[in-house]
């Protein structure tokens, strides 16, 4: 699948239908959310063409890099749409007949103009309804999550900081967790996708993984959360109940835990464990466990 510009929105299909439904249910806030995504195209298409119009490195000019550009390029394009960058998709919502009404940059219904320009303490929007990433630092990402790393590392009979290091790599240290429709976090620390059993509301992103060829963009569906301790709770019951990983509940250390891991299947890069045992021993995490009083468990 090509990650180019033409593979956006308006060419996902199951997104359009999704769309659409919503829109026989609330006009408002579908013109809201379709006007984000032209401001999120336009956007893209300016970054490609500043791209092509730079000469390239001929020592980093390869495959990997433009397909690692351009899918970077598009989370910057969603990211400045949601957040009103150009005052484009107001624009576009008035045009089309949303007189009166703004996008509320969040994936929720339209709001009036008047109303969204009201002050803060008038209707306070949610801390993470798409205004910014779910974890300041990483200091903050392992303070909060130390409780439930150290619960869930009991009944895996790893470290705490095992888990704690996966979660950062799947996640930038909390920094990209995957966002529902909705703009609010997915709660998702372990990259777990939404396969056909799963029932509960997911995010959809695109995301880059390893195949034969190398690495592929692609638009896939991640199981959401109410809370990170819902996200640890299901990622024992994946670990746990998967004979795919029978293997890791038996290492009875970190190294050997998470190359089992990766040799079931976890992940499709194949240096999976070595990249999250890099965040393990690394300068970063010891560094977050100290300033937060992180302690192992005896």
């Amino acid at each position: 699948m090509s990650a180019g510009t033409a593979v956006g929105f308006y060419a996902d299909f199951a997104a359009m239908a999704e769309l659409r439904a919503r829109a026989g249910r609330d006009r408002a806030g579908a013109l809201g959310e379709a006007a984000r995504e032209l401001e999120a195209l336009f956007l893209e298409t300016l970054l490609k063409s500043m791209r092509e119009a730079t000469p390239g490195d001929p020592l980093l000019g390869g495959a990997g890099l433009r397909l690692y550009r351009e899918v970077h390029d598009r989370q910057l394009a969603r990211q400045l749409a949601a957040r009103g960058s150009l005052g484009l998709a107001r624009l576009i919502v008035r045009q089309l007949g949303g007189s009166g009404m703004e996008p509320s940059g969040t994936g929720g219904p339209a709001v009036p103009v008047a109303a969204a320009r009201a002050p803060a303490r008038a209707a306070p929007a949610p801390p993470t309804a798409g205004r910014g990433p779910d974890y300041a630092d990483a200091r903050e990402f392992v303070a909060r999550l130390w409780p439930h790393a150290r619960r869930a590392a009991r009944a895996l009979g790893v470290p705490p900081e095992t888990l704690l290091a996966q979660a950062a790599l799947e996640t930038g240290w909390g920094r990209r967790v995957p966002r529902r429709s909705d703009g609010m976090s997915s709660h998702n620390l372990f990259g777990i996708k939404a396969g056909a059993g799963w029932r509960g509301p997911v995010a959809v992103v695109r995301t880059l993984e390893h195949g034969e060829e190398g690495l592929r963009a692609e638009r896939a569906r991640f199981r959401a959360y109410a809370s990170p301790a819902e996200a640890f709770d299901d990622y024992v019951a994946l670990v746990r109940t998967s004979p795919r990983y029978r293997a890791a509940l038996a290492a009875g250390d970190a190294e050997g835990y998470l190359r089992a891991l990766a040799a079931g299947g976890y992940a499709t890069d194949p240096r999976y464990a070595e990249k999250v045992l890099a965040v393990l021993r690394g300068p970063r995490l010891a560094a977050a466990l100290k300033a937060a009083g992180a302690r192992p468990i005896a």
